[in-house]
């Protein structure tokens, strides 16, 4: 399949993983049926997927403002393009002093132009917060980064985007896993993509080992259907987390290497795992939903 790329960039993005993943998973899509993502980061999964209808969650308020916008037009081809020249030409004139303004606009106002603004200006295309919520990645030193060809690259993320929204019945919500998977229904599918234990867990909020074996609680007793993206190994270590919490289901392995991380060891080879529990229709009295809130809480 053709993979396109959305205007958002974050760690751990997808991009070259989205044809292994979709793949592997079977999911016949019924009229009422949902795909859900609990951590949807740059939605480079389901923007390629374009399924009918979807719940998109993340608790990072800044991507789900920034696509709730395209979503209702609010951000288009044309503003992005007006916006990133105007802002590109202040930049080429003014260097790091132009990024730290906006960056300060920005932690004071969140205005999802200016988020996507900092995304492509930002240290390899980093994104990261500090515990008070504010973005700190530090300028990349190219103020020449916003040429034409550029801005047209990223306007037309942003119009493809759009077009994968356009007719389809997609919620875009902050929130957390567990107000998201409490929502799954049997014909449902939950595509699941958490940070990785080990690796770059300062994207938004804090993320633990704790966290991560309740998440594998709760997903193994969802309804429907579901698929977990996780990294398996690298030439230094195994991730042992697998084998201890997620070890009874379908695993597809794929070689992968990652361009976008803080430091030099988060970007190389590694093989990452997609663990599948295959879509099903359940029947909802082996799992009280009484009972499966009560996991989620």
């Amino acid at each position: 399949m053709h993979v396109k790329v959305p205007p958002i960039k974050c760690q751990g993005i997808k991009t070259k993983l989205v044809p292994f993943i979709l793949s592997h998973i079977q999911w016949t899509e019924q009229e009422h049926a949902r795909w859900i993502e609990p951590f949807l980061g740059s939605g480079v999964v389901v923007f390629n997927l374009a399924p009918k209808r979807a719940l998109l969650t993340d608790t990072n308020q800044h991507i789900i403002a920034f696509y709730q916008s395209i979503q209702k037009g609010g951000i288009n081809r044309s503003i992005v393009s007006n916006f990133l020249k105007e802002q590109g030409d202040r930049l080429l004139k003014n260097g790091a002093d132009h990024y730290y303004e906006v960056r300060d606009r920005f932690n004071q106002f969140s205005s999802p132009l200016d988020f996507l603004f900092l995304n492509r200006a930002c240290f390899n295309g980093l994104m990261r917060f500090n515990s008070k919520g504010g973005f700190n990645v530090p300028f990349c030193h190219k103020p020449q980064r916003f040429a034409q060809s550029y801005i047209t690259k990223i306007a037309n993320q942003v119009d493809w985007v759009a077009k994968q929204m356009a007719g389809n019945d997609w919620e875009f919500r902050v929130a957390n896993w567990q107000e998201t998977l409490i929502k799954a229904q049997p014909d449902d599918f939950v595509y699941l993509d958490p940070p990785y234990i080990g690796r770059h867990t300062d994207y938004y909020n804090a993320w633990n080992l704790a966290e991560a074996e309740r998440l594998a609680t709760v997903t193994k007793q969802l309804p429907c259907g579901f698929a977990v993206s996780m990294w398996l190994e690298n030439q230094h270590r195994q991730n042992s987390h697998i084998q201890a919490c997620w070890s009874d289901l379908e695993m597809h392995i794929c070689q992968h290497f990652y361009h976008v991380g803080s430091r030099e060891a988060l970007r190389g080879a590694i093989e990452e795992a997609l663990l599948i529990k295959p879509g099903f229709s359940a029947n909802l009295d082996t799992i009280p939903s009484r009972s499966f809130a009560k996991l989620c809480q």
